[in-house]
């Protein structure tokens, strides 16, 4: 019951926002106009636009299916690919996507897998899908000077927060892995000042939970050590994988019959976005988003930026949205029957 509130409570959150960011966006718009030029694009390239989202989400199923066979788990990968439509499902609908792991842990139950270890897979993808972002962001941050002046003047105060919200995230889930000690022992001390403060009230249950949740950390770092060779394999194609979202947005800009902006200017412009919004308290990074391609895309597709924006978040969001809900039902109905 509990969760099923808390589904409803974030489908609701995501309405009150998506409500928001079309009254935000469309406001004082030619809606007519926009539709015409939408309807002007060659729709031949959706296709690989859409190829792209699905090669996105099962690329995460691939990474699921190869570590559970370092634990000698052996799963279809039909099965993994229901697996990562679920995380990516309840990501896309609930704030900083926190909601996604915890509904594959629970489908992943269902296939008998003990619970320390689809965590442990689930913090390796979590760790790796983020060094990505990392990556990519301080590249284009010290890489990137023409890039930066040329597109991102005006955003460049959200795109260091959101760098720098995505590199403490990685540092911290580091130290957690590998200095778990020194780690629990700062957050034990946080929790004593907090709690000094009156700011929060002292539970033993909260400390028991969290020093609970440190072994999983202290497992994830015995696996980080045991398997390097599978940890390499995972962060390549993690990077294949995310690259291949932010292609989205070149098939759109092939389809207005755009020129005279490279490939991967477009690529990584999509790629400043992420960045900037992936740590963000929003389902899918939704208005915020929209705001910022609305304002680097403007050197690129001109005129032309409100229409691609829709076609751009319509494929790499709402149809990632709509395909990964598609399988989550499909879940749902096969563990059901399989469970009668």
């Amino acid at each position: 019951m509990r969760v099923k509130k808390k589904v409803i409570g974030n489908f609701l959150l995501l309405a009150v926002v998506f409500g928001l960011t079309i009254y935000g966006v469309f406001h004082g718009e030619d809606i007519g106009a926009m539709m015409d030029a939408i309807g002007r694009a060659d729709v031949r390239w959706m296709v690989p636009g859409i190829g792209l989202v699905l090669f996105f989400i099962w690329g995460e199923s691939i990474i699921i299916w190869y570590m559970m066979r370092s634990y000698g788990i052996r799963l279809k990968r039909r099965i993994c690919f229901l697996f990562s439509s679920v995380g990516f499902f309840f990501s896309c609908i609930t704030p900083s996507a926190t909601g996604g792991q915890p509904m594959q842990i629970y489908f992943m139950k269902k296939e008998k897998i003990p619970i320390p270890v689809s965590t442990v897979v689930l913090m390796v993808i979590t760790i790796t899908y983020k060094l990505v972002l990392v990556v990519v962001g301080l590249g284009i941050l010290l890489f990137g000077g023409g890039f930066s002046h040329r597109y991102l003047e005006g955003i460049l105060p959200v795109y260091y927060l959101g760098l720098a919200l995505n590199v403490f995230c990685v540092t911290f889930m580091t130290a957690l892995v590998f200095h778990p000690v020194l780690a629990e022992r700062i957050i034990d001390l946080c929790m004593d000042w907090l709690e000094k403060a009156r700011i929060m009230k002292r539970k033993e249950a909260r400390r028991a939970k969290f020093h609970e949740a440190m072994g999983v950390y202290r497992e994830t770092a015995s696996y980080l050590k045991g398997h390097k060779k599978v940890i390499f394999h995972v962060i390549l194609i993690t990077f294949v994988q995310r690259f291949a979202l932010f292609a989205v947005t070149w098939t759109v800009y092939l389809a207005f019959g755009q020129s005279g902006v490279g490939m991967w200017d477009v690529i990584l412009l999509q790629a400043v976005i992420s960045v900037s919004v992936d740590m963000l308290p929003l389902p899918g990074g939704m208005g915020i988003s929209e705001t910022l391609f609305l304002n680097i895309f403007a050197a690129v597709f001109h005129s032309l930026t409100l229409p691609a924006m829709v076609l751009s978040r319509g494929l790499g969001y709402y149809s990632q949205l709509f395909i990964s809900a598609l399988f989550t039902a499909v879940a749902q109905i096969y563990y059901m029957i399989k469970e009668r």
